[in-house]
């Protein structure tokens, strides 16, 4: 048998909407035949896109959606009248952080489902607020905590659970990549302006550290407190319009997290540097017996017995060829789009089967890292994300 679920997707012309959102996880769903449930019933899902740029979302609807799936979908510029719609069963929202409490507030009380992005809130307080709203209400709602099943981070849990890495005694992320100011018109920048824009809700430690919490917790458990910098590298960028802005928020930012379990972890975040690293995002797990290094979707491992012996010499080249010690882990063919795959389970969850951790609750969590962080660089001192939570 089939079931089916509407899902209104709000925001779904910005980039991560439109690509990861629309394109690759619900419109490959579709293309997919659906979601199996366990009762063997098939689960399908129906969406209405909704955003105030007609011209775009009518691109979007009726071209990209019959490139991928061979039929248009639908699509309103009016988002409380489809957040009415009796049809729909899901609210999901990807448009600016500082929409989205009215967003989600609109859903519940219309009784629907929520799923967001995150950050949930650009505020702790408010992030708050939305999980009791959600709860008290009965509604199951979700946030999109996609890197939890990127092909590299899941290879690290791999490597965790067989116990790799012995002892764990170190955690290193490396994130960033340079986008370009809009000064020179042939090289427009690969983001939208408010991400730059503080009074707009952004910055780098806003949306970058709500990742690094979840990530974290996942593989280490609790972070206990945080010491963070940030900085406004950039100081004028170029917006959409082809006007100069001044920017308001950290485009880089620099934190030490404390794990409640003793492991120290260090993370770089920028925008303005250039990469000379395996990927746009690396991270690695330093242990006792072994280490390892995963990107987006690869991951490379060196045990002990492969750990080279350096001899500390700057009079000579350096003989030794550091990443000849390193193993690639094989891919794994069952591989899928992180987003996708958490889109399959909170679907199914709406659907009555699996429980759904990944909750408004759980993206509280991150917003208190993201706040910690910014109170650590602006008072110049550890901060613990657990504090602000239980304010």
């Amino acid at each position: 048998m089939e079931r089916k679920l509407t899902v209104v997707l709000h925001g779904v012309t910005g980039r991560m909407g439109t690509n990861q959102h629309f394109i690759r996880s619900i419109l490959a769903i579709i293309k997919q035949g659906g979601v199996p449930l366990a009762n063997g019933d098939t689960l399908q899902v129906e969406p209405i896109l909704v955003a105030r740029e007609e011209t775009r979302l009518r691109q979007l609807a009726q071209e990209a959606a019959v490139q991928e799936i061979g039929r248009a979908v639908e699509f309103t510029t009016d988002l409380d009248e489809v957040i009415a719609d009796s049809r729909v069963d899901i609210v999901f929202d990807s448009a600016s952080t500082q929409v989205r409490p009215s967003v989600v507030r609109k859903a519940v009380e219309q009784g629907k489902a929520i799923y967001c992005e995150k950050p949930i809130a650009i505020d702790v307080t408010e992030a708050l607020a939305l999980a009791d709203c959600c709860e008290q209400a009965g509604v199951k709602n979700g946030v999109v905590q996609d890197k939890l099943w990127l092909p590299g981070i899941r290879r690290l849990r791999m490597l965790r659970d067989e116990g790799f890495f012995g002892k764990i005694l170190s955690v290193r992320g490396e994130f960033g990549y340079w986008v370009f100011t809009g000064h020179d018109p042939a090289r427009p920048a690969q983001r939208p302006s408010w991400n730059y824009r503080a009074e707009d809700g952004g910055g780098i430690i806003i949306d970058m550290f709500c990742h690094w919490q979840y990530v974290l917790n996942d593989l280490l458990g609790p972070i206990e407190s945080v010491l963070a910098h940030a900085a406004i590298d950039i100081p004028e960028r170029i917006d959409e319009q082809g006007q100069p802005y001044a920017c308001t928020a950290d485009d880089a930012a620099y934190a030490i997290f404390e794990m409640a379990s003793g492991v120290t972890c260090q993370f770089n975040c920028s925008w303005s540097t250039r990469v000379r690293r395996d990927d746009l995002l690396t991270i690695q797990v330093d242990g006792t017996h072994g280490s390892a290094v995963a990107g987006l979707r690869d991951c490379w491992v060196q045990d002990s017995e492969s750990t080279p012996k350096p001899v500390w010499n700057p009079d000579v080249p350096q003989p030794l060829n550091f990443y000849e010690g390193w193993r690639k882990l094989p891919a794994d063919a069952g591989d899928d789009n992180a987003f996708k795959i958490e889109w399959e389970l909170f679907l199914k969850h709406v659907a009555g089967e699996g429980d759904f951790p990944w909750s408004l609750r759980a993206g509280a969590d991150g917003v208190a890292l993201a706040q910690a962080g910014l109170t650590s660089a602006r008072e110049r001192r550890w901060v613990r994300p657990q504090e602000l939570l239980s304010r």
